[in-house]
């Protein structure tokens, strides 16, 4: 169990004249997290950035449009010279955006070309069936031409009966007809082709042969799209050639305009300038030396003095081992503890993966879980991943031991068990499973523990589990409180639940014992454990009194999900094994389907295993345990700085 790391609260004072200098060295350091200044009433007032603000933004979003574009993701560094990338960034990044320009301003170009291309293709092949040059569609002076769709048919008996001199093309497939008559009996025929539902079609403006053009217009279309895939490919290649360049060049830029902006965030005058941060205990000597000698001893660093108020709103960083440091990702995704309270990581190290190893509890699927795990943090380089694999194969080890426990592989017992309705053999010969004492309501608590034979011992052993874990949180709560309050309101805050929990205790031994001055006793320690909690909580605290056994029965989960888990992993063995052996002698063709149904049924089960003992476990945490001595809503520890991958001074 620890505490956050010790905060230093400092400020730096100096003449703007050494500012730059000064800044520079807070952010090569990376160890000092900067309050942000809010203008009052003492004079001072937030300065402007550097002259160099605005340009380095606008580089920086050029750059990062530019990277957008073409899809640059993160990579294994190339480290490169800090000088280099500035010397380079200007002609680069102008020759990559001149470069980039032309050919998406082509590309655009090719791409309207190729929508032109396709729409005159549309137009084209309504005509295709009927080969006749447009230019035959226009131009006459004594006759009409009809070119549209009809709903109905048309023939040559139709339009003789009002005039002999026609000329009809038509394909019945497309209902497309163009139809040639004199400009006297035009109007008697459009009726007649209304009343087959008649509508125009666009006649192209180009003339030409419609298979001709269609041909000519895929020519083309082939061609323009080779184009664009050739400029595409440029543009891969330059992905290729300048990713280097660009996430090096990000970095320098993103570094540039912390140090350019800083300025907004802290207070000045017409010469001076304060800045004012925390640094972690340990290193504010380092601090204090390397402002110095950027600056040559002009700028006056201080300490100063955390009031009870201030220690609320100081910057909390971890202060775990390695092995603990992972579990920093589940206190994070509740609340960081404040500066004052203790830091419960190496405490979950152990009770998160017990409780999710008290529910899954099986040998094969710790082997599963635990392999994905290995693999997903040698394959994933991402830092967000490894801690939750770490989690995870935490989490395994746990549930391999009670595995071994409770004799479980994969939904089969490994110990064979004795039983009123005959023996239960288990996969490994020889293993017999021990009767170590009587369970509850007639059970057997037994070596391995065969959780479907003693539902009623689990249940009570999972509940006396959670009084542990409840009272190592009610422990942890009293050594918080008596580091910041005193010790009296440690004990009747958190000691009372103690003392409630002895009478309690004591007056069932007596009770049970047939022993009433036991009993008498205990309920004395109990009125004795309320007025306690009263006086330290009021009226609130007895209020909450059957939330303790809320809590308390809240553990009996680990049964209940762990049996799920159980049944499931049974039920996918008994399909697959019936399927494979259907009159239990003979191999049947199901046994390729059984192996399937076999294994896609424990892969569903081993998601499963991830997700319901995960939830439940960190439940159990957050709600049950923390709910006993954590307030959390502490601020990070953020220091001035970056964090370089692809450059160096």
């Amino acid at each position: 169990m620890s505490r956050p790391k010790e905060m230093t609260r400092a400020v730096i004072v100096g003449h703007k004249s050494i500012l730059k200098d000064t800044i520079d060295s807070l952010h090569d350091t990376h160890l000092f997290h900067i309050e942000d200044f809010v203008e009052d009433e003492s004079g001072f007032k937030i300065s402007k950035p550097f002259k160099n603000a605005e340009e380095v933004s606008k580089k920086l979003v050029k750059i990062r449009s530019i990277s957008n574009y073409l899809g640059i993701v993160k990579k294994e560094p190339v480290v490169q010279k800090t000088d280099s990338v500035l010397r380079d960034l200007d002609s680069k990044l102008d020759e990559l955006d001149r470069a980039i320009a032309t050919k998406t301003e082509s590309i655009a170009q090719l791409e309207n070309e190729l929508k032109d291309l396709d729409s005159q293709k549309r137009e084209l092949l309504p005509y295709l069936s009927i080969n006749l040059d447009f230019d035959d569609y226009r131009g006459y002076e004594s006759l009409k031409v009809f070119a549209g769709t009809i709903k109905g048919s048309l023939d040559g008996s139709q339009i003789s009966s009002i005039t002999k001199a026609y000329e009809l093309y038509s394909d019945p497939q497309s209902k497309v007809v163009v139809l040639f008559v004199a400009k006297n009996d035009a109007d008697r025929v459009y009726e007649l082709l209304q009343s087959l539902g008649f509508r125009d079609l666009r006649v192209p403006e180009r003339g030409g042969v419609p298979s001709e053009l269609l041909r000519f217009i895929e020519q083309k279309e082939a061609e323009v799209t080779r184009k664009t895939e050739s400029l595409r490919a440029d543009i891969e290649s330059l992905k290729v050639k300048y990713t280097d360049f660009i996430l090096a060049s990000d970095e320098v830029l993103s570094i540039e305009s912390q140090k350019a902006e800083l300025p907004l965030r802290i207070a000045t005058s017409a010469n001076t300038f304060i800045i004012e941060g925390w640094t972690p205990t340990e290193n504010y000597d380092k601090v204090v030396s390397a402002v110095n000698s950027a600056t040559n001893g002009k700028a006056y660093v201080t300490s100063l003095e955390i009031d009870e108020e201030e220690e609320e709103h100081v910057p909390v960083e971890y202060n775990n081992s390695k092995i603990a440091a992972p579990m920093q990702q589940i206190m994070d995704l509740y609340s960081r503890p404040k500066y004052t309270e203790l830091d419960p990581s190496s405490v979950i190290l152990i009770t998160f993966p017990l409780m999710y190893g008290l529910i899954l509890g099986d040998i094969g699927y710790a082997m599963i879980l635990g392999a994905i795990a290995l693999a997903i943090k040698k394959a994933v380089k991402s830092d967000a991943v490894k801690p939750l694999m770490d989690i995870l194969i935490y989490c395994q080890v746990s549930t391999f031991i009670f595995g071994i426990i409770y004799g479980e592989f994969l939904g089969f017992s490994l110990a064979s068990l004795h039983t009123a309705h005959g023996v239960v053999p288990g996969l490994i010969p020889g293993w017999e499973t021990i009767v170590l004492f009587e369970g509850l309501g007639g059970e057997e608590f037994t070596f391995p523990v065969h959780r479907t034979h003693m539902v009623m011992t689990m249940i009570a052993t999972t509940v006396i589990i959670g009084l542990l874990q409840l009272n190592l949180g009610f422990l942890l709560g009293f050594a918080n409180i008596s580091k910041h309050h005193g010790m009296k309101h440690a004990v009747l805050e958190k000691g009372s639940w103690l003392v409630i929990q002895l009478g309690v205790l004591v007056a069932a031994i007596g009770y049970l014992g047939g022993n009433s001055g036991l009993t008498y006793v205990g309920a004395g320690i109990l009125v004795l454990g309320i007025v306690m909690l009263t006086m330290g909580e009021g009226i609130k605290g007895p209020i909450e009194l059957p939330s303790l056994m809320g809590n308390a029965l809240s553990y009996a989960r680990i049964i209940a999900v762990g049996l799920s888990s159980i049944y499931i992993a049974s039920t996918v063995n008994d399909i697959a094994f019936k399927m494979i052996w259907v009159d239990h002698s003979k191999i049947s063709f199901l046994a390729v389907a059984a192996i399937l149904v076999f294994i896609l049924g424990h892969g569903l089960n081993s998601v499963l295993s991830i997700i319901a003992p995960g939830l439940h476990a960190l439940r159990l945490q957050y709600v049950e345990f923390f709910g006993k001595f954590y307030e959390g809503g502490g601020r990070k520890y953020n220091p001035f700085g970056y964090i370089r991958k692809y450059t160096e001074e």
